[in-house]
Order: C-alpha cells, then sequence, then structure tokens
C-alpha cells in the first residue's frame, strides 16, 4: 500500500486594506511621533514636526523655511515614514518637502528705545494716559 501524501492547499490570503493617510489620522499620531523624537533628543526634527504639516490626498507636507531645514527633512524622510505607518496605520501617502517663504515684518525692527516706547504707545493707548497722568519724563 502507498502512502497517499497529501498536498496543502495555499489559499491566497486577502490582500490588505489600504489605508490613506488624512489630517486627522495625523493629528491623531503626532504627539506619539514627536514623542519618539522628544526621546531621542532630536530637537532639528522635533523643530520640523512642531511646525503645521499639511495631508492632501494621501501626501504629507513638511513646511520648511530655509536650505538646513530641506536637509533635515530629507534626512529624516526614512524614519518618519517608519513612525507614520506605525502610529497610523496608514499603507499609502507620501512625504514631500516644500519651502515656504519667510514672511517679512511690516513693522520692522525696534532697535532704539524711542521705537519700543512708540511701538508699546500704538500697541496698548493707555500708556499715553499713564504717561501723562503721572508726569513721567521719556526722554531716555
Amino acid at each position: 500500500m502507498a502512502d497517499v501524501v497529501e498536498e496543502p492547499s495555499y489559499t491566497p490570503a486577502a490582500p490588505a486594506q489600504e489605508l490613506v493617510l488624512t489630517q486627522e489620522l495625523l493629528n491623531q499620531a503626532i504627539f506619539s511621533i514627536q514623542d519618539v523624537y522628544r526621546t531621542a533628543n532630536k530637537n532639528l526634527e522635533l523643530t520640523l514636526l512642531d511646525q503645521e504639516i499639511q495631508v492632501k490626498e494621501g501626501e504629507m507636507i513638511l513646511l520648511v523655511t530655509g536650505s538646513i531645514q530641506e536637509d533635515i527633512a530629507l534626512k529624516m524622510k526614512p524614519e518618519l515614514v517608519g513612525l507614520v505607518r506605525k502610529f497610523t496605520g496608514a499603507t499609502t501617502f507620501s512625504i514631500t518637502v516644500q519651502q515656504q517663504e519667510e514672511e517679512p515684518d511690516e513693522k520692522g525692527k525696534l532697535y532704539t528705545s524711542t521705537d519700543k516706547l512708540k511701538f508699546l504707545r500704538e500697541k496698548h493707548p493707555a500708556l499715553m494716559e499713564l504717561q501723562r497722568k503721572f508726569d513721567l519724563d521719556v526722554d531716555f
């Protein structure tokens, strides 16, 4: 009598459900991701993660302000992909780095004490009244 060996039948596993990254998923996981960088004392990366991160159609957009931040973002991308997958469960997303322009300050720098006082008077009109009421000398 010959032994009949049964071949095991292999059924393909059902394909995993694709989960596209959304802003809500990222917002829920961002504190955990930041905590990983915080415990590793990666402060430069933390600075990038503290800025606004946008998610549009499965694309995570890191906004940077300069070439140094851009280099840091490009170096941290592979690790960040793993962390986002781990904490959000998202399987479909990409990370892009986008430079944003720094907005110039319309008021300018306040260098002299007179400039500082003028700025504070505009911001707090009651300061002028206090100056007059207590007869304060502002020439310094």
